[in-house]
């Protein structure tokens, strides 16, 4: 069985094809800059690379990634027939969806309600749907949701301190994300401890241009650090993260903002970029810092000080902790910011051989705390693609004729 798995942005389409034989990908690629000047496409698969003329839309993306998959002389497809279902990376279930679902007519109109809190991401998650759709109308739509695995969340957490009749008429709560990446690093964990997932407990960092953390009870998110929207929690690339919400207001006022404006500028313009000027990318502001730029160094300071205050909220949260585990494109492969973050916590179990830290190896599952730890420390690189990828095997499998709305959890 082979699935291909889209993710849509706003001015992106990233996809992978994946052999469910072996769970291996066969092929992949992004259509960048979908809809504005000098689109592209690059398709990846054997090892080598090749680039194509962008879309665009989002259809005319679908079409063109469909094209060359199935080319004669390079594609790694047949025919289109041999795609069994596509998976579609979807931001925000909100309070209707808490599994994937296969999409019919009802389930895009859902997803429209759910624009309202997810105005960034969900119009280009409905058109990468839509243009599937399109262009595959036999093959099996699934909507894998980023905040599915966090709806596990008691009301303690998942509330705000706002009045609780506006809470429930608006659905004004914390939803959470990055739910394929800390469900996959919860599963991948308890298999390496070799106990069941029910008996798991962690502390999740997946740190990278968006980053979260989850505290995970017994195998389920209790409580996450992103809100509403992605832009609450850890200071980010771009992203401011937590701030006192008149900023707003005050950014309103001074800027001549309005609202919308203001948020913006909290999600684009905000985090490590904001504070040191150059760059969202971890490795140019580190380079930067390096070279003595002192305000890209405060930038790094601020990054891995707020990580560090969040994982130590939720050491009071999760009770018999087995493990600590970073993942996500700085938790992997940041040795630097691990050490900060987790390092001289040993009044708390937790013990981090600085050694094994710095010699870890990109890709691969390391255990870099010390023999002393009673905590555990990994870095485990996450595969949000594969966790999508599983649920759509598992809602085809015996599909019947007539398509529904059934869920896997």
């Amino acid at each position: 069985m082979k699935v291909l798995l889209i993710n849509a942005g706003s001015s992106s389409l990233k996809y992978q094809v994946i052999d469910m034989k072996n769970e291996k990908v066969i092929a992949k690629g992004n259509c960048e800059r979908v809809g504005i000047a000098n689109p592209f496409i690059t398709y990846k698969h054997d090892g080598k690379e090749m680039k194509f003329d962008g879309a665009k839309n989002h259809e005319e993306a679908v079409k063109k990634v469909l094209e060359i998959l199935t080319n004669k002389e390079y594609g790694v497809l047949k025919s289109l027939d041999e795609i069994e279902a596509v998976g579609h990376r979807v931001l925000q279930g909100g309070w209707i969806y808490k599994e994937s679902v296969i999409v019919n007519a009802s389930v895009l109109k859902n997803l429209e309600k759910l624009v309202p809190i997810g105005p960034l991401h969900m119009p280009a998650n409905i058109a990468g749907i839509r243009a599937c759709q399109a262009a595959m109308p036999k093959v099996p739509q699934i909507a894998t949701f980023d905040t599915a695995f966090h709806a596990t969340m008691p009301e303690k957490a998942y509330l705000y301190p706002i009045r609780y009749e506006d809470s429930q008429k608006y659905h004004i709560r914390k939803y959470g994300f990055h739910g394929s990446s800390h469900r996959f690093i919860t599963l991948e964990t308890a298999k390496i401890l070799g106990k069941p997932v029910s008996k798991t407990n962690l502390i999740i960092c997946h740190l990278g241009n968006g980053s979260s953390l989850s505290a995970i009870q017994n195998g389920q998110s209790v409580d996450t650090t992103m809100g509403l929207t992605p832009l609450q929690g850890l200071m980010m690339g771009s992203r401011s993260g937590d701030v006192d919400p008149t900023v707003v207001q005050y950014l309103c006022h001074n800027k001549n903002m309005n609202v919308d404006e203001a948020i913006t500028y909290l999600n684009k313009q905000s985090g490590l970029l904001g504070v040191s000027g150059v760059d969202s990318d971890m490795r140019s502001v580190e380079k930067a810092a390096a070279e003595g730029n002192e305000r890209a160094q405060l930038a790094l300071d601020m990054l891995v000080y707020n990580a560090r205050k969040h994982l130590g909220s939720y050491l009071a949260v999760v009770k018999n902790l087995d493990a600590i585990v970073f993942t996500g494109g700085i938790g992997e492969n940041g040795a630097e910011p691990r050490e900060a973050i987790v390092g001289g916590l040993d009044d708390f179990g937790i013990v981090l051989d600085k050694k094994k830290n710095k010699n870890f190896k990109r890709g691969e599952v390391q255990l870099i705390s010390s023999p002393k730890s009673r905590v555990k420390i990994y870095v485990i690189p996450t595969n949000e693609e594969l966790m999508i990828a599983r649920d759509a095997k598992a809602l085809v499998k015996n599909l019947p004729s007539k398509k529904c709305a059934k869920k896997v959890k």
